[in-house]
């Protein structure tokens, strides 16, 4: 198992094929699933537990020999087989495994008496069973158990002899082991602890000696029946190979690495059980993986990992009976205090270990119960202060709030109909482990992303129940949680992604997920302009250009306006740039104007105007504070008890501008009859006699959740202490695109934890957090002023960088006074191209030539800016990798919706490969032959690029040529392209796949 990880793992590395790969087999079968062992009972086929079948090997262009090999000559590189055959190598890597360890006893060599180890060891166990009565197992570990199990599902009379105090010795306590010998003996199955074996005895009724086992004799000479023995003592690591070549092995056994699981002999590394590092040998499968992955790794790679010891918390379901033990469950009583859950009835036993002042978990030992493993296994690992008093976490405040009363026909992603049935058979059926392959699978979070959290808690839970681990990290580059680099770039004072990718990542050019988390979190602690050069690469869709993007690749255009309070000359102006740029005007839910329609050229100049007129930036762009939405209060309305209008301005401008893990909003009602829907927002107030009562945690949308009382009758500066700590609190530790409601669903002990933190300060950082937020206000700058007042950045607007040409790349229609988009069709037509490969060494066709489209000061660092060749629009882009500037071009227009929007994509990397990340609706492609990395059946034309001194080159065919395929006026959006070939109308105005609602609704 673990050599056939290392195979896959080093696949999925080695895009460009260097390495060849030559695999010896001592089995008559390739790789198969030695965990599941035990179900081979069930079906007898030992092709239902082979991992990857010989095809797989065969399209992977492995070579499997079907033999054992018995030499490696270290000095000439050469591995030779039993069979004769040699090969030779560039390294070798030993994944020998174990064997299972036979006792010394006397009697061993009688038929009947097995080890369990492999499917041959099974046959001669099922072979041996056949109409007999009593089995006897000696070894009362995890595999024993494994053991018993199968002479229990043979029909055999079982016992287990253990000769430590109790079973499984090292994973549970004396109580706990108990209790599992207790539910095994009501499923038949006898234990003997304590009980040492003194020899197997063959002999009739009449006592002739017989060459077959009939009894095992322990202690005091006590004979216990034994028609089948079967000896699960341990494993013995498999170093005859090592020692026959010449590698250095442990005295008792195992091949001997350092941390890079390299051995003696150069050229040559040892994984899995055969290995003994650090004086260990790890007999579990997961230490195994990870070691082959850090092989695999740092040979494609080069040396960037070290394996250092592996957790050992376990948690597996034996003879019916759940059993989990985690972190470190036999601490010393010096440094813990336990606290200890029974269930007699329902036969659960819980050991928790904390701290002797309970506010960390060391470890622990669960059996009956082990549906809290995962979230106490992180708590230990993390070595943080717990989130709440060690008693809730066995007992709890209250039922954890879940999706699994969720209906498995409720729609979870309405731009893909994906069902919450689809993300559970995904996990459970399909295999997929990670939110990529679900979103690969499924579809879902491939449209608008706003169903991702659902997802994730959908995911983790059917992740839960299948038994598997949920590895939270942000993505393939970070093996961290949004909340760990948080800390870790305050904590280190990271100041740029590169910084971060050397601090904490694990190479790469980062993604989608991870840059525009990054910029977040820089924003949130630092507060630079988002668009210095640091981090202007790392800004999501919106933020790279300080407006949201709309349907055809315009812009929208949103001034705050605070507390929805504004003066009549404010309005005229507003008025007067709608009318002049030709912007269609709409008022929004949160009591402010927006202007659809800017293309993105004429942004700094729409700006510009409404900044001289007193306007900042709304960021309806950003993840960020939006509005405080208001009614007029006690300033006009009769029933009016507190100023909601001026609190309203007040908290707005405090607070804009501030980076935050999701979007923000506010309300300040002046009264009880909430007319501005308070209790609906992140934080909203409500005007009492004595002071507000402050709401957090709600919001309106998809999953709409009433917002929560925090305190009560507060005072206006208390309004804003409490905010300060809340919000911060909020933005350090809240999930990726976590809105407040979900985070304080997930956020232990919940509201009244919270409260303790904010209001009581019961952690002691309520000063701390109120200076982080005060610093984000005293920094705060009016992002589109800082950009209209600066030349430089104003000519990063520009659509095309070799002409100072503007193109209209959708078509409007007139409807109720103003100008709109066409309709999207409802199928787009695809392109038909095929996708082309780049060469690595381009050679010029007598088609093609080389095209100097700019500087390379023109195109920015580690992002894309879009070119014009006759009439085709075709994006450039720059990016560093492996410390090379690398360059790509594609065609301009995203093939979903026909947007002329990719050159405003995020770039990245996706295993390795490069990519961008459409800003429409983020679908991935490949930057070097343009396949969608989505999973979907899309691609895009990729051109062969070069710079030098002279400028930016394309290998392009004729103008007539590429106009003739990919002409703006071939693809754009046009009126009467929605109209169907049968007469019908439909019309589609949804941004996604198959609309962002009910499927009948299509909006």
């Amino acid at each position: 198992m673990v050599g056939l990880r290392f195979c896959e793992k080093l696949i999925e590395l080695d895009v460009d094929r260097r390495f060849e790969l030559h695999i010896f087999c001592e089995e008559d079968v390739v790789a198969y699933n030695r965990v599941n062992l035990t179900s081979w009972f069930t079906h007898r086929a030992v092709k239902t537990l082979i991992i990857q079948h010989p095809e797989w090997y065969t399209a992977q262009n492995i070579t499997i020999i079907m033999s054992k090999a018995t030499h490696i000559d270290t000095t000439a590189k050469i591995v030779t087989g039993e069979n004769g055959m040699s090969v030779p190598y560039d390294h070798c890597i030993l994944a020998t495994g174990s064997e299972a360890f036979m006792p010394p006893i006397i009697g061993k060599e009688l038929k009947g008496v097995h080890v369990y180890r492999t499917v041959k060891d099974l046959e001669l166990i099922v072979a041996s069973a056949k109409d007999k009565k009593a089995g006897v197992v000696i070894g009362g570990g995890l595999l024993g158990l494994e053991a018993a199990k199968a002479c229990v599902d043979l029909g055999l009379k079982t016992t287990v002899i253990e000769r430590n105090p109790c079973l499984l010795n090292r994973q549970l306590d004396m109580e706990g082991a108990q209790l599992l010998q207790n539910e095994m003996s009501k499923i038949g199955v006898m234990c003997r602890v304590n009980a040492n074996i003194r020899r197997f005895v063959g002999q009739d009724v009449n006592g002739q000696e017989l060459d077959s086992v009939t009894q095992v004799i322990v202690d005091d000479e006590e004979r216990v029946d034994a028609d089948v023995v079967v000896v699960a003592a341990g494993i013995k690591p498999r170093d005859e190979l090592a020692k026959a070549s010449g590698i250095l092995t442990h005295p008792r056994g195992g091949v001997l690495v350092d941390d890079e699981l390299k051995t003696s002999a150069e050229g040559v590394w040892a994984i899995g059980e055969c290995v003994v590092h650090g004086g260990m040998v790890y007999g579990l499968v997961a230490p195994g993986y990870e070691m082959a992955e850090t092989v695999a790794i740092n040979l494609v790679n080069g040396p960037q990992r070290t394996f250092t010891g592996a957790d050992m918390s376990t948690k597996l379901k034996l003879l019916g009976v759940h059993v989990a033990s985690f972190g470190d469950y036999f601490a010393d009583p010096e440094i813990c205090s336990p606290l200890v859950y029974r269930d007699p009835f329902a036969g659960i036993y819980k050991r928790l270990l904390f701290t002797k002042d309970g506010t960390k978990l060391l470890g622990g030992i669960l059996v009956g119960d082990t549906s809290d493993y995962t979230r106490f296994l992180s708590f230990s690992k993390s070595g943080k202060v717990l989130p709440s008093p060690p008693g809730e976490l066995i007992l709890g405040k209250k039922a954890d709030e879940s999706n699994d009363d969720l209906p498995d026909d409720a729609q979870v992603c309405s731009c893909n109909n994906v069902l919450k049935k689809d993300i559970a058979d995904a996990v459970s059926k399909k295999g997929c482990c990670s939110i990529a392959d679900v979103k690969t699978c499924t579809k879902a979070g491939t449209g608008c992303g706003g169903c991702l959290p659902l997802v994730t808690d959908i995911f983790n839970a059917e992740m839960k129940k299948s038994g598997k681990v949920v590895e939270v990290f942000l993505c393939e580059h970070f093996k961290y949680s949004r909340r760990e680099l948080f800390d870790i770039v305050k904590v280190r004072k990271i100041r740029t992604f590169k910084e971060a990718m050397r601090s904490c990542g694990t190479g790469g050019n980062g993604c989608e997920i991870c840059k525009p988390t990054f910029a977040s979190i820089f924003a949130s602690l630092w507060n630079d302009h988002i668009l210095v050069k640091p981090h202007a690469p790392l800004q999501d869709t919106n933020d790279r250009y300080l407006a949201n993007i709309q349907r055809g690749g315009s812009y929208s255009v949103v001034p705050r306006i605070p507390g929805g309070e504004i003066t009549p000359d404010k309005l005229s102006v507003i008025g007067a740039v709608a009318s002049k740029y030709g912007l269609y005007t709409k008022i929004t839910g949160g009591q402010r104007i927006d202007l659809f329609g800017a293309p993105k050229h004429l942004l700094p100049s729409i700006w510009e105007e409404l900044v001289k007129a007193g306007f900042e930036s709304g960021h309806a762009y950003g993840k960020a504070l939006r509005t405080v939405k208001s009614c007029v209060g006690s300033t006009w309305c009769r029933y009016g008890i507190g100023d909601s209008v001026g609190l309203a301005v007040r908290v707005e401008n405090r607070y804009k501008g501030i980076r935050s893990p999701h979007k923000l909003k506010g309300g300040v009602s002046g009264c009880i009859r909430e007319c501005a829907e308070a209790q609906s927002k992140d934080f909203g107030l409500i005007a009492t006699d004595k002071g507000y009562n402050l709401y957090v945690c709600g919001n309106g949308g998809s999953s709409p959740k009433h917002a929560v009382l925090l305190a009560g009758d507060v005072s206006e500066e208390m309004v804003i202490k409490y905010l300060d700590r809340f919000l911060m609190f909020y933005i350090t530790t809240a999930d990726r695109l976590q809105r407040t409601a979900r985070w304080l669903e997930k956020l232990e002990g919940g509201i009244d934890y919270l409260r303790s933190v904010v209001v009581d300060d019961r952690l002691g950082i309520g000063e701390e957090l109120e200076m982080q937020m005060q610093y984000l206000v005293d920094t705060y700058q009016c992002e589109w002023k800082t950009v209209v007042e600066d030349p430089v950045r104003r000519a990063e607007f520009a659509q095309f960088v070799n002409t100072p040409e503007n193109e209209v790349v959708i078509d409007t229609i007139t409807e109720r006074g103003q100008r709109r988009p066409a309709n999207w069709p409802k199928k787009v037509e695809k392109l038909p191209l095929p996708v082309f490969t780049k060469p690595a060494q381009p050679t010029v066709s007598k088609e093609e030539e080389w095209i100097r489209v700019g500087s390379v000061t023109d195109f920015p660092e580690e992002g894309g800016a879009t070119v014009k060749y006759g009439q085709t629009q075709l994006a450039v882009f720059r990016m560093e990798i492996d410390g090379e500037t690398k360059w790509f071009a594609t065609q301009n227009m995203c093939p979903h919706k026909r947007a002329f929007v990719l050159s405003g994509s995020l770039t990245g990397t996706q295993k390795s490969i490069p990519k961008i990340s459409c800003p429409n609706h983020k679908k991935n492609f490949s930057l070097v032959d343009g396949s969608c990395l989505s999973g979907e059946d899309y691609s895009v034309r990729t051109f062969s690029v070069k710079a030098d001194d002279k400028g930016v080159w394309l290998l392009l065919p004729s103008v007539e040529t590429l106009d003739a395929e990919l002409g703006t006026g071939l693809w754009m959006i046009r009126e009467g392209d929605d109209v169907k070939a049968d007469g019908g109308i439909e019309i589609v105005n949804s941004g996604c796949a198959t609309g962002c609602g009910k499927k009948e609704l299509e909006w």
